[in-house]
Order: C-alpha cells, then sequence, then structure tokens
C-alpha cells in the first residue's frame, strides 16, 4: 500500500475506534435506542434521493438494516448505557470475528482450521478474564449486551455476503433506512414517552455532535473509504489493519473518560487480539511467501 493510504486506513480505524466513546458522551442525556435511531435516519436522509437502490432483494436490504442498526448498534449503545466501559466495548464486540466464522461453517458449509480453534480459545479466555475486572468499567449486562450485538453483526456480514451488492456504500445507506422506525418504537416499548417528551432539553451540542459524527465519518465516510481501499488492494494487505479498532477504542476511553488500564484489563484485551491475530492470519502467518494465498472473503465493518 501506498503511505498516504496507509494513513488513511488507519485514519478510519481511528474513527471506528473513537465512536465507542463517542457514543458514550451521547448516551448522557440521550435515550440508547433513540441515539441509535436518530443516527441511522440520517445515515439514510438525504443520501437515499442521491444514491440509487442496489439491485438486491428486498428481503436482503431490510433484513440488513434491522440486524445492523436495531440488533447491533442498538444493543451495543444499551451495552455501555448498562455500564460497560467503550473500550472494553470495542474488545468484546470484535468477537464478531469469530461469530461470522461460525455461522460460514452453518450457513456456507466453510470448514474451521485449527488456527480458529485455537483463535477462538485465546479470545474466550480473554472475554473471560475481563469478568473479573472490579475498577467499575465492566458489567455482566454490558457484555452480554454487547456480545449479542456481536452475534447480529456477524448475521449481518452473512446477509451482505448473500446479497453481494455492487455498491456496498447505498446498501448500507438504504438498509438504514429501516433502522429508525424499530428502534424508536423498542425505546417506546421500554421507556415509554419519557424519552421523546425530554429529548428537546436533554439533546445539548455534545449529544448533536456525537450523532453527527456516528452517521457522517464513523458509517459514511468510513464505509466508502474502507470499501474503496478493499477494491484497489489485496484483501490481505488491507483487513489486518482492522484489529486496531479496539486499539483506539482503548486509547480513546482512557484520553476521554480516563478510564484506568489495570494488568489485568491489559491481558485480557492482549489475549483477545491476539486470538484474533491467530485465528484471522494465523494461517497465512505460518504460510511461506511462495505458498501464501489471499484470502476469498473479507468481513466487512
Amino acid at each position: 500500500m501506498k503511505k498516504q493510504h496507509i494513513l488513511i486506513a488507519i485514519a478510519v480505524t481511528a474513527i471506528w475506534g473513537l465512536n465507542f466513546s463517542i457514543i458514550k458522551i451521547g448516551l448522557k442525556s440521550v435515550d440508547p435506542f433513540i441515539l441509535a435511531g436518530i443516527r441511522f435516519a440520517l445515515c439514510a436522509l438525504p443520501a437515499v434521493f442521491f444514491l440509487k437502490r442496489p439491485q438486491v432483494p428486498w428481503r436482503h436490504t431490510i433484513g440488513y438494516g434491522l440486524v445492523f442498526g436495531v440488533g447491533l448498534w442498538g444493543m451495543v449503545n444499551l451495552g455501555i448505557k448498562a455500564g460497560l466501559s467503550s473500550g472494553i466495548a470495542s474488545l468484546v464486540l470484535q468477537f464478531s470475528a469469530f461469530l461470522t466464522i461460525l455461522l460460514g461453517a452453518v450457513v456456507f458449509r466453510e470448514s474451521l482450521s485449527r488456527f480458529q480453534y485455537l483463535g477462538i480459545a485465546v479470545a474466550l479466555t480473554g472475554l473471560f478474564s475481563i469478568t473479573f475486572v472490579t475498577d467499575g468499567t465492566v458489567t455482566l449486562a454490558g457484555i452480554a449486551l454487547v456480545l449479542f450485538g456481536a452475534v447480529s453483526w456477524s448475521i449481518a456480514n452473512v446477509i451482505l455476503k448473500k446479497a453481494a451488492p455492487k455498491d456496498t456504500l447505498a446498501f448500507i445507506v438504504w438498509s438504514s433506512l429501516f433502522s429508525p422506525i424499530p428502534l424508536f418504537l423498542l425505546d417506546l416499548a421500554v421507556n415509554g414517552t419519557t424519552g421523546y417528551t425530554d429529548l428537546p432539553d436533554q439533546i445539548g451540542w455534545a449529544a448533536i455532535l456525537s450523532i453527527l459524527f456516528q452517521a457522517y465519518p464513523n458509517t459514511v465516510l468510513g464505509y466508502a473509504v474502507w470499501n474503496w481501499l478493499l477494491r484497489e488492494y489485496p484483501v490481505s494487505t488491507v483487513a489486518p489493519l482492522s484489529l486496531l479498532v479496539p486499539v483506539f477504542g482503548v486509547l480513546g476511553s482512557m484520553l476521554i473518560f480516563n478510564e484506568p488500564l489495570p494488568p489485568l484489563k491489559l491481558l485480557a484485551g492482549a489475549l483477545i487480539v491476539t486470538g484474533l491475530v491467530i485465528g484471522l492470519y494465523g494461517k497465512r502467518l505460518t504460510q511461506t511467501p511462495t505458498t501464501t494465498r489471499l484470502p476469498t472473503m473479507s468481513r466487512s465493518r
């Protein structure tokens, strides 16, 4: 990759990692489902009027919007609201990589390698270690909700692979149309009308900037740039850089919220990232340059 393109890719991963802390800022005044609903409303509008609808079945567009918007980010917002720090949330969500592999084995009958089994075991050890962190940045409810989001992300990846849209950005924008209303209805069912009646008084500049960051730099711009890089360079070159996301997620939480980083948390994070490296790239790293093969499938973010 050219140096400037490497810097662009790192900038995207920094945006994606920082996004977890930006979400937490918005959650200080806005309900989790409402925050996600407004985010995806802005992702869809007004962009749908300028981007042609992707030529994929409606069930894929609608399904992706529901799973990605509600199942993933609605639950991640709820998990952070439930007490999980933004840094830990960025780490736990990376389990979607392994869940996608497992779903691929079931849906597409893809075989699992010994490296993938080993990577899953190492990462699960890291996840188990997180539950022993006692500095107030970890809750079991928060971990469970973000893991639910990771499962949803994996399902969304399967839907994306089945849909195979030529224009991924248009697919993201159009699918976002189907996220806001379910999210708004969920908040109404869980919290009643309080979140809506209090919203005009609660949504200050911090919440507005949080929503705008999530919608545009994080989702619209981030996806557009990342998919462009995947078209310009081999997947094997671009994809490993996504491992920087939880690194920036933890750093962002430390800088913005002064999140402590005791040895146990460092160990847990290192195990999760190491497990990801082993599971996703272990086979390629052990092959010689002459026998290395490029992967045939990328993991969408």
